[in-house]
């Protein structure tokens, strides 16, 4: 008997589905011939708290830290006995067996540490699935591999498992008991992803209160010239009182400037004219979607994933949305057509983009070298039944189908000009831009275009008609939303002061992954560190006495990304987990020389931040088409 484990209900469904005869459901598994098919319910296996290793640890004590394990150990969630006694039956039964986890670094973890956990010792193939149409599934089943291909992509995922337990597991322990000294009576949970995404937030938070505005005053002068008129805006020399970004802070000059300009002739000195060709957006990752669905439908990065997974696993609409690419297959282009006009066709709006849609063309979206396990969002090709569909999952769908759409769209061309004129010995700058084009644009909601400036000529002159000077203020940054938290975790080397580690951090994955970084900001806010007021995420007195007091190294992102780019070398065999493991003690150990109550008791009592307390659990509002949806763990990350 031929076992595929698969890693939840409705992928097991879709691969039931796909197999030849019909299925013959019992107990936890459906039986297609001689192929059984079972499934997992999300993880069935969980780290072993520290008592399972030594009963001396299930008391919380300063001197019992750091807790290590030697030999490490799983034991089964409270609610997964009963799937597990049931794959325990089928494998012992098994001549073979296929793991048919998700395409990414955690299913491979959740499917094999089961096989493993049962201590079967038979081959083991891997079905790689990411789209749960038939066709789709029939396609995969036809190119199984061997799961030895992916070992190192498991050992990378239980590496991660178990620092993070590790991580958590003492630095949490740590600042809770010192937190206890100091008077605090709750738990302090640190993770090595959680504590440093509160951290970009408080420092946003302390940086927009302790923002001190101060105005600034642009002079704008309208020019004529031989074709028309523009407005250009004056460039002060450096000798001038000016701020850190080059704004003029003393009204004085300016005003000067101002009355001297009317009439006073000019030329233009400078002329960049060129056309320039954007291509269209590329179909969305995970995250990328989430940001996008935050800006255009107020939709949380949690909302978001939700409503994915009912794409995906509930209605078949969308293939696999865990993914951190933003890439197509080759093969899949000579489908495109096909599954964009079926999934097209029950909308208006859908069906004008498919008609403005020009199939011939090929963006670089359609790229093998830029696929690994698994691909950009896309359509499955299924027609969509929105009288099925909740308006979000409408909106959601729509952007997964336009990005996609999009690659068959013409380039954006424009013609862009920045010209800079001198009069009165000083510099003045204009900038236009006229579409040639529309290309791709009209499928997305667009921003007032600059506008285009009149035919120039080098060297032409010109002629001051007026001018004045505004008055403006500078503002503060603004607090994180859902959005702007996304893509900072997408874009961490942005927020590292270190220009070595920042280059080092370009082509990492930054902070969490595409499936953990919504739960990692609704985990802060139940725990009490965020809360959200409306549109933004803002840190609670707790959130920021934490950071205060937690080493800095605990809440910013370097750690922890560069963390993520050793988990990556490991699952391409370019680093040893032991070697992994070894230098995360060192610095753990390091790290808890820093806890210390004085210091935790002062950030407690002197914390600024807005008011609020750890969540008080949700009563369960599963229902049966949501109870199986997996959620990755994120416990002390």
């Amino acid at each position: 008997m031929r076992l595929i484990i698969a890693e939840k209900p409705s992928l097991a469904r879709a691969i039931a589905d796909a197999l030849p005869g019909s299925a013959k459901r019992q107990d936890g598994a459906m039986v297609c011939g001689d192929t059984t098919v079972t499934w997992c319910l999300g993880h069935l296996l969980e780290q072993a708290p520290p008592e399972a290793y030594d009963p001396a640890d299930k008391q919380w004590r300063l001197d019992r830290l750091p807790i290590v394990p030697q030999q490490w150990k799983l034991m089964p969630r409270s609610k997964a006995r009963g799937q597990l006694t049931v794959i325990r039956k089928l494998i012992k039964q098994a001549t073979s067996v296929v793991h048919a986890g998700d395409p990414d670094r955690e299913g491979q973890l959740l499917v094999q540490e089961v096989i493993e956990y049962m201590k079967y010792r038979g081959p083991v193939q891997r079905l790689l699935i990411s789209d749960l149409n038939k066709p789709a599934v029939s396609r995969a089943l036809a190119k199984l591999r061997s799961n030895m291909e992916y070992q190192p992509l498991f050992q990378a995922a239980q590496a991660r498992s178990r620092a993070d337990w590790l991580y958590g597991i003492n630095l949490t322990r740590a600042w809770t008991l010192t937190g206890r000294q100091a008077g605090h009576d709750g738990v302090l949970s640190v993770g090595r992803v959680q504590t440093p995404v509160l951290g970009l937030i408080v420092r946003r938070d302390n940086a927009i209160r302790d923002f001190k505005p101060h105005p600034f005053y642009p002079l704008w002068v309208d020019l004529q010239v031989a074709q028309g008129q523009l407005r250009a805006w004056w460039v002060p020399k450096a000798h001038q009182p000016l701020d850190e970004q080059g704004r003029l802070i003393d009204r004085t000059p300016a005003d000067a400037l101002a009355a001297r300009l009317p009439g006073a002739r000019g030329t233009l000195t400078t002329l960049d004219q060129q056309e320039k060709r954007q291509a269209p957006p590329l179909p969305y990752s995970l995250s990328a979607l989430q940001v996008d669905a935050a800006r255009r439908h107020g939709l949380s990065a949690q909302m978001v994933l939700d409503i994915c997974q009912r794409l995906y696993e509930q209605h078949k609409l969308i293939t696999y949305p865990r993914s951190d690419c933003r890439y197509l297959p080759e093969e899949h282009l000579a489908l495109a057509q096909r599954s964009l006009s079926s999934a097209c066709q029950n909308d208006e709006i859908l069906r004008q983009w498919l008609n403005g849609a020009d199939f011939t063309l090929r963006s670089k979206a359609w790229n093998d070298k830029q696929v690994g396990a698994h691909h950009a969002l896309a359509p499955t090709g299924k027609p969509a039944d929105f009288s099925q569909l909740s308006a979000t999952e409408g909106h959601v769908f729509r952007l997964i189908v336009r990005n996609v759409m999009a690659q068959f769209y013409r380039p954006l061309r424009t013609f862009e000009v920045k010209a800079e004129f001198t009069l009165l010995d000083e510099a003045f700058r204009a900038r236009g831009q006229s579409i040639l084009d529309h290309g791709w644009k009209p499928l997305f909601t667009t921003r007032d275009e600059t506008p285009p400036l009149p035919p120039l000529t080098q060297g032409e002159t010109c002629q001051a008609l007026g001018a004045g000077v505004e008055e403006k203020e500078t503002r503060p940054p603004e607090p994180f939303t859902d959005a702007s938290l996304i893509k900072a975790m997408m874009n961490i080397g942005r927020y590292v002061d270190d220009p070595n580690v920042r280059r080092t951090l370009r082509d990492t994955d930054g902070l969490g992954t595409e499936a953990t970084r919504a739960g990692i900001i609704e985990t802060l806010v139940q725990r009490g560190y965020l809360v959200r007021q409306q549109k933004a995420l803002r840190a609670t007195k707790l959130g920021c006495a934490l950071v205060a007091a937690l080493p800095s190294a605990v809440s910013t992102p370097e750690r922890t990304a560069l963390w993520e780019q050793r988990l990556r070398a490991i699952s391409e065999q370019q680093d040893d987990p032991g070697a992994f493991q070894q230098a995360l003690l060192d610095d753990l150990r390091g790290l808890l020389t820093h806890s210390d109550a004085a210091k935790l008791r002062q950030s407690l009592q002197t914390a600024q931040g807005e008011a609020g307390g750890p969540a008080k659990p949700k009563k369960s509002t599963k229902t049966k088409r949501t109870r199986y949806v997996k959620r990755k763990p994120i416990k002390q990350r």
